[in-house]
């Protein structure tokens, strides 16, 4: 049973509120949580690496969560071109493979999925990037997980013919609004929007939709893109 802080801390965190979730959190408690709250916070916002950076030396350096969280960072500097260190690549690859290694099914699937991602975008290698990306979404789908296959739907999208491709989108939008996944669907709203036709209705409604969420939670790369 979830704790009163961590359950509030986790709903903050859904939110995009991620100061107030940090700090719904006793120092002390749920360090996991703490990290990929940090995390999550840094790769929206692109501020705060330092402290995602302690917040996952606190963990055991051997669990998948850590793997997985020291791997996310170096991406995340790569792709954003933020202070990106020379190993950054390979410890991102590296952290990625531990994480399959060492985690149950779902957390090898999310760590497949990263994968996936630092491939196709770092790389802009699809044909090692395809596989990973459904072999994450088969197990996402049994077990039911609206929030990981939005993630995973999002990243094949681009890879399809028009459109599936949209249709993709738009599910990505609807999974993450009906989980109430406010950054998330903030994301899928102005990546559904970069999709269309620059004289679609839809596309004028989204963006006047997702610009001022994309604001008030101080999303860098969506407010850089503006």
């Amino acid at each position: 049973m979830l704790s009163d802080d961590t359950y509030v801390a986790r709903r903050l965190h859904l939110l995009g509120e991620w100061d107030a979730a940090l700090a719904a959190l006793d120092p002390d408690t749920d360090p996991e949580l703490r990290a990929e709250i940090a995390v999550d916070r840094w790769f929206f916002r692109i501020e705060g690496h330092e402290e995602a950076e302690k917040a996952v030396a606190a963990l055991d350096p051997a669990s998948s969560t850590a793997h997985l969280l020291t791997a996310r960072l170096a991406y995340s500097r790569l792709l954003f071109q933020r202070d990106a260190r020379p190993d950054d690549r390979a410890a991102a690859e590296a952290g990625y493979r531990a994480a399959v290694e060492s985690g149950d099914e779902k957390q090898r699937a999310w760590a497949e999925y990263h994968w996936a991602v630092l491939l196709d975008n770092i790389d802009e290698d699809t044909a090692g990037a395809l596989p990973l990306y459904e072999t994450a979404l088969e197990i996402a789908t049994k077990h039911g997980d609206g929030y990981f296959e939005s993630y995973i739907i999002r990243h094949l999208a681009p890879h399809k013919e028009p459109a599936e491709r949209i249709a993709m989108l738009r599910r990505s939008l609807h999974l993450r609004a009906a989980l109430g996944a406010r950054p998330q669907t903030i994301a899928a709203q102005a990546l559904l929007a970069d999709s269309l036709p620059e004289n679609d209705p839809e596309r004028a409604e989204l963006m006047r939709t997702f610009r001022p969420g994309a604001e008030e939670l101080r999303i860098g790369w969506l407010l850089s893109e503006d």
